[in-house]
This record gives structure tokens, sequence and C-alpha cells, in this order.
């Protein structure tokens, strides 16, 4: 069967920066992208907590399917879907009191997405960092059934409930070129665990990049340990999920 590809952004197809506006992409990311996404007749799409246009800066000048903000929004054959900040009254009057409790924690960061929040303590004192995981988990619980948090590494963020990254794989296998294919799915933090069990019930295949512990069916070291994987699958070697080099 052919494969649908499904990749993470921070962590898998790069390294994690200290800032989320430090990413480093490699130089020839893009291009391997491309031409692994023209080999499999363009079912690779990138599954991401950030906003489509930021992966659209980060990987320009391609131009990939993307789901963004854990699947709030979604661009597939250039459409793109979802995500409006004016969608969410509630969560812009939360995003508003988070900054103001947070506002004397210099080191904390709150990335604004607009449809979800997501406060980051990489940076912090483990005093503060402790802070600002209490701030964000009262912030959601404020929010109600509606939303729901994520915690990853350093960081918690405040989504629609309805939105995960299973959710959004599963909305892409839906259609061409997507359906009829294997789902293979890359990432690398507990926000990713949702998506690895939707894959696995699917019959896809999981990969977990790093060491923690995971329901992921397939792992690999590192996010070069990735680029390698997807420049030896846009150079030619089997599609085959279950030889993984670098793992």
């Amino acid at each position: 069967m052919s494969l649908a590809l499904f990749l993470d952004f921070d962590g898998t197809l790069v390294e994690i920066a200290p800032r989320p506006d430090a990413v480093q992409v490699d130089p020839d990311l893009v291009r391997t992208l491309e031409r692994l996404r023209e080999r499999l007749g363009g079912a690779l799409a990138i599954v991401t907590g950030r906003p489509v246009g930021v992966i659209d800066d980060f990987l320009k000048p391609g131009r990939f399917d993307v789901a963004g903000l854990h699947g709030v929004e979604r661009r597939t054959d250039g459409v793109l879907s979802g995500g409006r900040a004016e969608d969410h009254p509630d969560l812009r009057a939360e995003v508003q009191r988070l900054q103001a409790r947070l506002a004397d924690l210099d080191a904390v960061l709150i990335e604004d997405k607009g449809a979800s929040v997501a406060v980051h303590w990489r940076l912090a004192a483990p005093d503060d960092a402790a802070r600002a995981e209490a701030i964000v988990k009262t912030a959601a619980a404020a929010l109600g059934a509606a939303y729901r948090l994520q915690l990853g590494k350093a960081v918690g963020e405040i989504v629609p409930a309805s939105a995960t990254k299973g959710h959004a794989i599963r909305a892409f296998m839906e259609a061409a070129p997507y359906a009829g294919r294997r789902a293979v799915f890359l990432g690398d933090d507990r926000t990713d665990e949702i998506a690895f069990a939707s894959v696995n019930e699917d019959g896809g295949v999981s990969v977990r990049v790093g060491e923690s512990d995971t329901i992921a069916t397939r792992r690999l070291a590192d996010p070069a340990a990735v680029r390698q994987l997807l420049t030896a699958w846009a150079d030619g070697a089997p599609l085959d999920p279950d030889v993984l080099p670098g793992a």
C-alpha cells in the first residue's frame, strides 16, 4: 500500500529552539520535502501546533498541505479553512488575562496564535516555570469544556477541545491524494500521542522522535535522523516505515 506522510515540525523536522521564533531550518529541508511529496503523489502534509502562516514562513518558498494549531486550521490543495481568532471570543479574553498575570515573568513567553495560545517556560527559573504552568492550567479550567490544555516540553497550550492532530490526519485521509493510503506520522512530543493513538488504530505507522515513553510503534533518535530518512526516501530508497535509518 502507498504511504501518506504526516510530519510534525518542532522537534521533528527541526531542532527545538529556546524561543519559537529562533528555530533554524536546514537549508536542504524544503527541497527534500518537495521531492518526497512528488514521489508520494502529493500525499505529504505538515501537522503542527504552529499556525499555517508561520510554517509557510519557515519553509518558504515551499508551500505544503498543513494542519495548523493542532488541526484548528487546515490547508489542502491551497485552500485554507478554520483558525479565525474572531470565532473564539472567550479565548481572546482569557489571553488578555494571561498576559496580565504573566507580565512580571520576563523569561516566560506567550505565543498568541489567534485561535489558540501557548505559554512557554523553557527559559524560566524553576519557580517561575512552576508558576507559569499553574497559571495556564487555571486559565484552561476557566474556559471550560470548549477548550483543553495540552502540556508539552516546557509549554502549555490552550486549544479548542475539538482540535487534535489525530482528527486532522483523519480529515486529510478522507480525500485525494491521501485516501486509500497507509498513514505514517512522525512526532516528538506529548501532544503527538493523541495522533499516534489514532494512527495506530487506523492501521498506520506512528514514529516517536526522541527517547521519551510513547505508544508509537517506531522510533527515530532526533530531527537529524528524521531528515536523514526523508532524504533517503526522496532519493529513491524503499518507502518502508519498518526500515528507519538512525533508529
